[in-house]
């Protein structure tokens, strides 16, 4: 039996300085050296990190030979947001693959980006695979699979060799065993662990000596930012604002982010919302030794009344020591 999270406060909600509501968490900082400097809630009970694992299951396609690189190889980190972009890249490694969309086995859905998902409606297109936030891994699962003689039909099996390769490195990386396997959104295998696992793991990916498949990953979600996620992303724009940063997102209010020397944060949101993730792994940030200063913009958007900011999401004191009122 899979226990519950003992999770804790991270963020509140403050609206005209009273406290409206509290988003309940968990969050690891680690140091250079892979000691945990700061935890709150339960670091170490089992979860689904989502789309923040990608990373990880790219690294394992590029140790299985998978010869991507640049933007292409970011997108097959990617939760992408369906532009333009994202599809030419998706298509391309189906050509490389010599495969079609129609050997794609994630679930068609519209584009993740609000704008563009519009965009779309407007001009009648229907949900498709290659849309779909996950398209470039699953592409690059089809690549993986051509390349070793893996059969396609069935890629997404957990007892399928790409998916036993994919959980064997996610058990090396993660230094823990998976704790239990699911099915993600998109309908690829998902690999339950812990939030210092996934710490972990990213730190070693961004940490990694160069030419080595981990530094391959990150060297190409780095230089390439808007192609792991997209045009006006939050995490896009904090890999931009901090040199150097790996970071990916994960829905359910997942957030990883590391850095060259080692150290790196984990958050995870409770209840899924958004509007907690980022501000609060700014502040795990800012307690890894990141400048606040290049931090600043990712505070959290302001709470609105009547058109006017009225109050915004504020890590708790643990987080941020400098929040000493909520007036």
């Amino acid at each position: 039996m899979i226990r519950e999270p003992l999770h804790t406060p991270v963020a509140h909600l403050i609206r005209g300085g009273v406290v409206e509501g509290i988003h309940y968490g968990s969050v690891v900082v680690l140091g250079a050296d892979g000691a945990v400097q700061l935890q709150l809630g339960d670091i170490e009970a089992a979860f689904y990190p989502r789309s923040a694992l990608k990373p990880v299951q790219a690294v394992a396609m590029v140790r299985a030979g998978l010869p991507l690189d640049g933007e292409l190889l970011s997108l097959t980190a990617a939760s992408h947001s369906g532009e333009e972009r994202h599809l030419v890249g998706t298509r391309r490694i189906l050509e490389l693959a010599q495969v079609t969309e129609d050997d794609l086995r994630n679930v068609p859905d519209l584009p993740y980006d609000p704008v563009v998902r519009d965009a779309w409606v407007r001009e009648g297109r229907l949900p498709s695979r290659l849309a779909q936030n996950c398209s470039g891994k699953h592409a690059a699962m089809l690549y993986t699979c051509k390349l070793n003689d893996w059969p396609l039909e069935d890629y997404l099996d957990p007892g399928h060799p790409l998916q036993q390769a994919i959980a064997e490195i996610v058990e090396d990386l993660t230094g823990q065993r998976v704790a239990r396997v699911t099915v993600d959104g998109c309908g690829a295998p998902l690999f339950s662990i812990s939030l210092h696992g996934l710490a972990r793991a990213v730190a070693r990916i961004a940490a990694a000596p160069a030419g080595t498949p981990e530094a391959r990953v990150a060297g190409a979600m780095r230089e390439h930012t808007e192609m792991a996620s997209g045009s006006g992303r939050d995490v896009a724009a904090l890999m931009r604002a901090v040199p150097g940063l790996l970071a990916k997102d994960g829905f359910e209010g997942v957030q990883v982010a590391a850095l060259p020397d080692g150290r790196a944060v984990a958050v995870k949101i409770s209840d899924g919302a958004n509007r907690a993730r980022i501000p609060v792994a700014a502040a795990a940030l800012a307690r890894a030794g990141v400048d606040p200063a290049a931090l600043a913009e990712f505070a959290g958007e302001p709470l609105l009344g009547g058109g006017e900011p009225v109050g915004s999401v504020r890590p708790v004191r643990a987080l941020d020591p400098h929040t000493h009122t909520y007036a």
